[in-house]
């Protein structure tokens, strides 16, 4: 039986230049990077290259980066040290009603500390406008979030403008492109990002790193203390075979994006295409056009996301249907119900995702795979009258 992967917004296979890149640093150069002795600076000078690819890739200084566990954490440790570091000039952040769980558990979490926060609403494709941020910002709002590009339905926020709309009003300007940064061509000056957070896993680099861009002349308290690591942003003994593998995987990715990103977009429109055509009764979610090169995401009506991710998994293709970290949850997918999209459609869902080795014989067969699955499984529904 073929095998398919299309979850690569859940996580993507790790580029074997990158692993070789790692091997070192899990094997002989083992030295703690905070060492004096030969041994600490070699893996010392590893984690200050991997620092330069990282800055490079987003047209920073290599002083603006600190590496982290995650595009998790860097998320905490922007909306949770913004507020307590600029809370005596305002207590009031905005961010969307689309956001990953990262940022949204950690804003409600900031309301339980006293702080307002401002949910954005979405339109039909998922996005929000540089004039709604001009609106929502008050002076007492210290922050601004805004994810690059939506994890589920792929939509791309015009983030330039919105920057461009917070460095005029003087308020701190972060974005979530973990689902962005090795996809799309980014530059934080020239699109007024002040903050950025980003996740080496979704780039074909190791799990468990991740990293964060501040700005210049921002102070971001340290989210975990006890150590001088990250020039005292970051405590803990840096994980250096991720962080040299974040650097070989991001500095991989942005010197073909272009390339790659086309690739991409012509198979996720040949998805997009062959799905409308094959399958009755199914709405596209997210812009048709400004979405992410690897983006598929349809609601199929009168089925269940998880009944289509069963039986696609039984024909070897792994598939979704919506955030990995909220797969569990028998709940539909709250990006899709704040696009307006009825309860029992967005439980209907499914995300298919590309990645480098995704090939056109594997579009070929999911669009004879999920045909078949879809029709099997509206025999079995009791809502399908087709």
């Amino acid at each position: 039986m073929k095998r398919v992967y299309m979850d690569n917004a859940a996580t993507t296979a790790l580029n074997k230049e990158v692993l070789e890149a790692m091997m070192p640093y899990l094997t002989d150069i083992y030295g703690n990077p905070s060492s004096l002795h030969t041994f600490g600076q070699r893996a010392h000078t590893a984690v200050e290259n991997a620092r330069h690819q990282v800055a490079l890739a987003l047209g920073a200084d290599d002083k603006e980066i600190i590496f982290t566990g995650c595009g998790t954490e860097s998320d905490n440790m922007v909306l949770l040290g913004i507020a307590e570091r600029y809370k005596t000039k305002g207590r009031h952040i905005i961010t969307t009603a689309v956001e990953h769980h990262a940022v949204l558990y950690t804003a409600q979490r900031l309301e339980k500390m006293g702080y307002e926060v401002t949910y954005l609403p979405v339109d039909e494709y998922g996005r929000v406008s540089a004039e709604q941020v001009a609106e929502a910002i008050r002076p007492d709002t210290i922050l601004v979030s805004v994810m690059f590009a939506n994890n589920e339905v792929g939509t791309i926020m015009p983030i330039k403008r919105i920057g461009a709309v917070c460095r005029e009003k003087g308020v701190f300007f972060h974005t979530d492109a973990v689902q962005a940064v090795g996809h799309i061509a980014i530059d934080v000056n020239e699109m007024n990002i002040d903050l950025l957070s980003l996740s080496a896993h979704k780039f074909h680099g190791p799990k468990g790193v991740g990293a964060l861009y501040v700005k210049k002349g921002i102070v971001v308290p340290a989210l975990l203390t006890g150590g001088a690591q990250e020039r005292n942003k970051r405590a803990g003994t840096e994980n250096v075979a991720g962080i040299v593998g974040l650097g070989k995987a991001i500095e991989l990715a942005c010197a073909k994006i272009e390339e790659t990103g086309e690739r991409m977009t012509r198979l996720r429109d040949r998805l997009i295409d062959g799905i409308a055509s094959a399958i009755p009764e199914v709405k596209l979610n997210g812009h048709r056009f400004e979405r992410l090169p690897g983006n598929v995401n349809y609601s199929i009506k009168y089925i269940e996301g998880e009944s289509i991710l069963l039986m696609l998994d039984l024909n070897g293709i792994a598939a979704s249907s919506g955030s990995a970290c909220t797969s569990g949850s028998l709940d539909p997918s709250h990006v899709l119900l704040a696009m307006g999209i009825p309860h029992e459609i967005a439980h209907g869902s499914l995300r298919l995702t590309l990645g480098d080795d995704t090939t056109d014989e594997d579009v070929d067969y999911v669009l004879e795979t999920l045909p078949k699955v879809v029709e099997k499984l509206r025999k079995m529904s009791p809502l399908y009258k087709g």
